[in-house]
């Protein structure tokens, strides 16, 4: 791995070390790339035009840093290639020798399929040889993968198995500045694991802000803090990298809009119809908004002058499937302009060619868990200042662009510069369990990169010893604690799934589970509109609530939907969506099955008549996530009292039901909904809560 001791080695060297010399003024391990652009005869085997992307002059200095320090920080705007060209940049260099692999991890799910398509396809491979990517439920890797693309939770997962990530030579971490809350745990493994391991490299992709902070991070250790002052023992450098951006015209509103997604319509077709030339990218908060406003683009577009230049409006949000979210990356047909309509995914984790307009609602989804009341939702909040320059900085990748906010310039003086890490805000129960799980049992003193709240801390041990998971004095009990960290699904699913062959609905709550982790919907709009899928809800709804019914869809798809062509069409059901379900469910079963747990799935096994068992294996698990019903048709939690409403989606909209359990909660406007609604009995929260619950004398 040195470099060659040839006179350019040598020669290469001395360029490094007087560069750092200049360099010691601006701070220790800091490398401005700007002073010494290195010419570089290495110019990658690619199908596309990557050797012009900015990061390419910096190839030989980049691989002295990472063979130098054990950590790199790379600051780098999107566009300037970090994501898609280091990973290849080690793999020549020979990080990949001994059958090792270079992980490169990313906050979502969307990122790490659609980079690792993009460099599968620079590489020259089939995706899962060479190049490969593995998210929760999908790994298409193989035994020749060398560069692995995967979220920060899966690599987490992962150090249950090999905790010193002992095939990794190299990981790293892309998009930490999001800082969500598996990519913080995450950094804090690695610290600790560095210590065991001296020989790993990390290599940590970062906006500008927040560089020296995680330097700092990984320099200082509770033993060694006099060595952070000592350039000899600097841990770690940052390097910088210029990207390739054009000037980018910021417009604002004169007044604040009424409606953003509205107008966020309305501007679309305001830019169609004056600006030249360019894709369009509209920044919103969810699915059901990313939906909205591509029917209505697809709707107004008929009205467009015949033989004028068409919309093409696309979706790009986690729920989609892999395949689906593709779509926006394909050029438009001609005489074709496309609309990507995205939440924050495209505003840092993926680049799209040929976007030169972008539409930015000032809104974001942001996690928020209130211990009080133990609910976690999303909760749409005004975006940071940092953000809103990443939206901006996505119009002038390919040439100048414009980016058209939709609130005012005042509004944008008093935005925060930066949101709260996710670990501040976050149910920590998965984490807990999960680092609980690695060995980890004092976990207030983990080496967190911002420490979380004690609150956060005290609820989340709550809701673990509640479930099971933890006893008495805070360590995890064996099997159930164990297996809850190794299932793939959170804590409240994973208690649900581990109980039910004590109700004898292992194969029901399999079911549920799967159809609950798709993330997207199971239901496909088409002409007929909302009203053909209520209609089609209705066909296969059980009185019982969501759960049941989610249940019944499943089950009707496999015993018809898979033969009759048809089936799925009649009854706008989403056949990739089920298809994926069976698949989880496969995943999950496979699971419990290693655990030593048998699932019947014999004709005899018959869901008929547990509808009773499911319920109460369902109260099992999320009697925390428990509501009762008001005089008004709302609900209140009964832990915190918050005032929830059942989502129209639901099938207790508008239904009665006393006691309920549910299973998502999300914020629209000024009301809490949740989503995946079950009727239940009140006893059985007594019966099933572990005395989480206790009646007060009247």
């Amino acid at each position: 791995m040195k470099l060659p001791a040839t006179e350019e080695g040598q020669l290469l060297r001395r360029q490094v070390r007087a560069a750092s010399t200049w360099n010691n003024l601006a701070g220790p391990g800091v490398v401005a790339m700007g002073d010494f652009d290195l010419g570089s005869s290495f110019i990658p085997a690619l199908h596309k035009p990557a050797a012009l992307l900015p990061i390419t002059k910096h190839h030989d200095s980049l691989l002295y840093l990472i063979e130098k320090y054990p950590v790199t920080i790379v600051v780098g705007q999107t566009g300037s290639g970090k994501t898609t060209q280091i990973p290849q940049f080690l793999e020549h260099a020979g990080w990949c020798a001994g059958g090792k692999l270079v992980g490169v991890t990313q906050p979502r799910r969307v990122a790490a399929t659609t980079v690792a398509v993009r460099v599968a396809e620079e590489y020259g491979c089939e995706l899962g040889k060479e190049v490969g990517y593995s998210i929760r439920f999908e790994d298409v890797t193989s035994a020749a993968t060398r560069i692995k693309f995967l979220t920060d939770g899966l690599l987490i997962r992962e150090a249950l198995v090999d905790p010193l990530l002992s095939r990794y030579s190299v990981i790293m971490v892309d998009e930490a500045h999001e800082r969500s809350i598996s990519t913080d745990i995450l950094l804090g493994l690695l610290k600790k694991i560095r210590r065991r391991r001296p020989e790993l490299r990390i290599i940590i992709s970062s906006a500008t802000l927040q560089a020296e902070e995680f330097l700092k991070f990984f320099s200082e250790t509770p033993d060694d803090k006099e060595l952070v002052e000592s350039n000899d023992n600097q841990s770690g450098a940052i390097i910088s990298l210029k990207g390739r951006t054009y000037p980018v015209d910021v417009l604002y509103l004169e007044y604040p809009a009424e409606d953003y997604v509205e107008k966020a319509v309305s501007t679309v077709f305001d830019i169609h119809n004056s600006e030249q030339a360019g894709d369009i990218l509209v920044f919103l908060t969810g699915r059901e908004e990313i939906d909205a406003v591509v029917q209505s683009i697809a709707e107004r577009s008929v009205d467009l002058q015949p033989g004028a230049q068409s919309l093409l409006p696309l979706p790009l949000y986690a729920g989609l499937t892999t395949e689906q979210q593709m779509y926006v990356f394909d050029a438009p047909s001609e005489n074709t302009r496309k609309v990507i309509v995205s939440t924050n995914i495209a505003e840092a984790s993926v680049t799209i060619d040929g976007i030169v307009y972008v539409i930015d609602s000032g809104f974001v989804k942001l996690r928020a868990f209130d211990p009080k009341t133990g609910i976690e939702s999303l909760t749409v909040t005004p975006v940071s200042k940092a953000s809103a320059a990443q939206r901006a900085g996505r119009a002038g990748r390919t040439k100048p662009g414009k980016c058209f906010r939709l609130f005012t310039e005042d509004a944008y003086k008093h935005l925060p510069d930066i949101n709260p890490p996710e670990i501040q805000r976050s149910n920590l129960a998965p984490f807990i369990l999960q680092l609980k799980a690695l060995g980890i049992d004092n976990v207030v003193r983990f080496e967190y990169l911002t420490p979380p709240p004690s609150e956060l801390m005290v609820k989340a041990m709550e809701l673990l010893y509640a479930l099971g998971a933890l006893d008495e004095y805070s360590k995890l009990t064996r099997p159930l604690g164990m297996r809850m960290a190794e299932l793939a699904v959170e804590p409240m699913m994973a208690k649900t799934l581990l109980s039910a062959s004590s109700f004898d609905c292992i194969s029901e709550i399999l079911t549920i589970a799967a159809m609950t982790s798709l993330g997207g919907s199971i239901w496909v709009q088409q002409d007929g509109g909302k009203k053909q899928i209520e209609s089609s809800r209705r066909k296969f709804a059980a009185e019982e609530g969501d759960h049941l019914t989610l249940l019944n869809v499943y089950q009707a798809f496999i015993t018809k939907g898979k033969k009759e062509a048809r089936f799925c069409h009649d009854n706008n059901i989403n056949f990739k969506a089920l298809t994926r379900a069976v698949s989880i469910r496969g995943q999950l079963k496979s699971y419990l099955e290693r655990f030593g747990i048998s699932v019947d799935e014999s004709l005899k096994a018959s869901s008929e008549g547990k509808a009773d068992q499911v319920r109460r294996c369902l109260t099992a698990g999320y009697f925390a996530h428990a509501a009762r019903m008001q005089p008004d048709g709302s609900y209140r939690n009964v832990e915190g009292g918050t005032i929830l409403y059942a989502h129209p989606s639901s099938l207790m909209f508008n239904r009665k039901a006393e006691w309920v359990i549910f299973h998502e909660v999300m914020e629209t406007g000024n009301k809490t909904f949740i989503r995946d609604i079950t009727k239940i009995e009140k006893a059985w929260l007594l019966d099933y809560s572990s005395g989480f619950y206790q009646t007060k004398p009247r």
